[in-house]
């Protein structure tokens, strides 16, 4: 579950702390799908990497924004495995490889064409890995237990682009992502060329609702923005208004002078 971040913090710094030119250590472990223990630098091979931080227990956000990616890189016009990578990393310590690779399973299944497995990778921690990684690039999240027991965790969604020396280049906030962005953020990452933050306005437009476990539309504050812009455009008016009065007085005084 994610509790989306409006402007007031949950008593901490819940979400997305940026940190653009960060470098990733590439000598990080994690367990892969099989098992296996391998490094950050041996999952990227040298290539542009988009990393996403997820919980595959998760009941909230974790599933529409893997099912998108895969809708994404179903469309994106790269060459996986040869122009880039991807990384989904768990961050939950109670979950093992057997949880990321049938989830892998099934995100790679809905991919709409032919796509090369091994592009992407579906991995948890080891010695504490996922955390130091989701530390260094700004991803904040809090582990929660309910009175009966039952873990959770409230984290943010965002694709994070690293360059092949695991530079922080990019950041794509949200579940949706379009493929164009996709790709330029891919080419810059590639290029070691650190780019501004993308989809700034699904964390302002939209807000997470646990209880109901959905995404809803925070329309007072777009209508807060648009009364602001017609307030701020009925001053511009009013003053270039009466500076026309102004002027027409004036005018006229020195007509009748």
């Amino acid at each position: 579950m994610f509790l989306m971040l409006l402007g007031t913090l949950h008593a901490s710094t819940l979400g997305i702390n940026e940190k653009l030119g960060a470098m990733v250590p590439l000598d990080l472990t994690f367990i892969n799908e099989k098992g296996e223990s391998v490094t950050l630098k041996e999952l990227m091979e040298g290539k542009p990497t988009m990393i996403s931080l997820n919980y595959f227990r998760c009941a909230g956000i974790c599933s529409p924004q893997l099912n998108d990616m895969a809708k994404m890189l179903g469309r994106l016009d790269l060459a996986e495995n040869t122009d880039y990578k991807v990384l989904t990393i768990g961050f939950a310590e109670d979950e093992g490889h057997e949880l990321a690779a049938a989830k892998r399973k099934t995100m790679l299944s809905a991919i709409q064409r032919d796509f090369v497995q091994d592009a992407w990778h579906f991995v948890i921690g080891e010695n504490n890995s996922s955390g130091i990684l989701a530390d260094t690039v700004g991803f904040t999240f809090q582990k929660t237990v309910s009175p009966a027991g039952v873990v959770d965790y409230l984290h943010p969604a965002a694709l994070i682009m690293l360059s092949p020396e695991g530079k922080v280049t990019r950041y794509l906030n949200g579940i949706e992502q379009l493929p164009f962005d996709v790709k330029m953020a891919l080419m810059e990452a590639g290029q070691g060329k650190v780019g501004p933050t993308i989809a700034k306005n699904l964390l302002y437009c939209f807000a997470y609702d646990p209880k109901a476990k959905t995404y809803i539309f925070k329309w007072e504050k777009i209508a807060a923005t648009v009364m602001f812009a017609i307030m701020f455009a009925f001053f511009i008016y009013l003053v270039k208004t009466s500076r026309r009065d102004d002027d027409h007085e004036h005018h006229q005084n020195k007509g009748d002078n």
